[in-house]
C-alpha cells in the first residue's frame, strides 16, 4: 500500500500524519482531483491491499503503526495474476498465507453485524485450508497460487467487519521489533483464539462444520490451526521471533490503543494484553 500512499500525497501540501485514520481524520483536506488512479497487481497472497483504501506506515518517532486512509486510494483496477507470486519462497508464502487467514478469521470473529463480510471470511478460510499447504509444498502450483490469491483478496474485503487482537499484538511487535507482520499474526493466532473462546465458540463450531474438520467445535478449529502451523513450520511462540518478556511493558499499552482492538470479541485492557503477550512469549495456551 505504500505506492497507493504516494498517489494520495502526490499533490498534497499537508504533513503525512494529517491523513491518519483516527478521531481527527478529515478527508476534506485531501486534494481528490490531484490523486492518480491506481492499477494494483499484488505479488503476494496475504494483505489483500489491492482491495483496500489504506496504507499502514510506521511512525519512527514513537514506533507506532499508523493507518493512512482515504476512499480514493482504492485501486481503480486489480489484476490478480498468480504467476507473479510463483517465485515467493515457502517461508514467505506461509507467512502471508497465514496473514490472509488471520484477516478472514478475525473478521468472522468480530461482533460487528455484517453478513456479507461474514460469508466472505468463511469461504476465504475454506480456500486457505484447501490450498495454502499445496502452495507451501510446491510454489510452482499455479492452480493453488490462484486460489490463495483470491482468498487473500477476500480476507481484506471481509475485514471491513473489523479485525481483532491478533493484529493488535502484531502491529506493535512489527513497529518496535520489526517482526514480519504475517508471521507474527500466525504465531499469536491460537493464543488470541483461546483468549476469545467464550465469545466465539458457537461461531467456531459452525466454522468447523464448514471446513469439514473432524471435531465440530472450537477445539476442532484450534487443532486445525495448530497442525497447520506445524505443517508450515511457523514458530510456536513470540520468543522464537525475538519478543521477550522485557518488551511487554511497552507493547501491551500499544496493543490496547491499536485500531484493531475495538472489534475484538473480548475487550482488551493493559493487564489482559500484558497477560496475552506473556502467553504468546512463553507458549501458554
Amino acid at each position: 500500500m505504500t505506492l497507493f500512499l504516494i498517489f494520495l500525497c502526490a499533490s498534497e501540501e499537508h504533513d503525512l500524519w494529517t491523513y491518519v485514520d483516527d478521531e481527527n481524520w478529515d478527508g476534506s483536506k485531501v486534494n481528490v482531483a490531484g490523486m492518480a488512479p491506481v492499477v494494483a497487481v499484488p505479488t503476494t497472497s496475504g494483505t489483500g491491499s489491492e482491495v483496500g483504501r489504506a496504507s499502514v506506515i510506521t511512525n519512527e518517532d514513537d514506533h507506532t503503526k499508523k493507518i493512512i486512509f482515504h476512499p480514493g486510494m482504492l485501486p481503480a483496477r486489480v489484476i490478480l495474476d498468480p504467476v507473479v507470486t510463483a517465485g515467493l519462497p515457502p517461508h514467505l508464502s506461509a507467512a502471508v498465507g497465514m496473514d490472509a487467514l488471520s484477516h478472514c478469521m478475525e473478521a468472522f470473529s468480530s461482533p460487528v453485524y455484517h453478513p456479507l463480510a461474514q460469508g466472505i471470511g468463511l469461504e476465504g478460510m475454506k480456500l486457505i485450508k484447501d490450498w495454502l499447504p499445496r502452495v507451501y509444498k510446491d510454489g510452482s502450483d499455479i492452480e493453488a497460487r490462484a486460489h490463495l490469491q483470491i482468498a487473500s483478496t477476500m480476507g481484506c474485503t471481509a475485514f471491513q467487519k473489523g479485525l481483532g487482537a491478533m493484529h493488535s499484538l502484531a502491529h506493535p511487535c512489527g513497529a518496535v521489533l520489526n517482526t514480519h507482520h504475517g508471521l507474527t499474526n500466525a504465531v499469536v493466532m491460537p493464543y488470541v483464539m483461546a483468549y476469545n473462546k467464550a465469545e466465539v465458540s458457537d461461531k467456531f463450531a459452525d466454522l468447523a462444520r464448514y471446513l469439514d474438520l473432524p471435531h465440530h467445535s472450537f477445539e476442532g478449529v484450534m487443532e486445525w490451526v495448530i497442525e497447520l502451523r506445524k505443517e508450515l513450520q511457523i514458530p510456536h511462540t513470540l520468543k522464537d521471533i525475538g519478543v521477550e518478556e522485557s518488551h511487554v511493558a511497552q507493547l501491551a499499552p500499544m496493543a490496547v490503543l491499536d485500531p484493531s482492538t475495538g472489534t475484538n470479541p473480548v475487550p482488551l485492557t493493559d493487564a489482559s494484553a500484558a497477560e496475552l503477550f506473556r502467553n504468546c512469549i512463553n507458549g501458554n495456551l
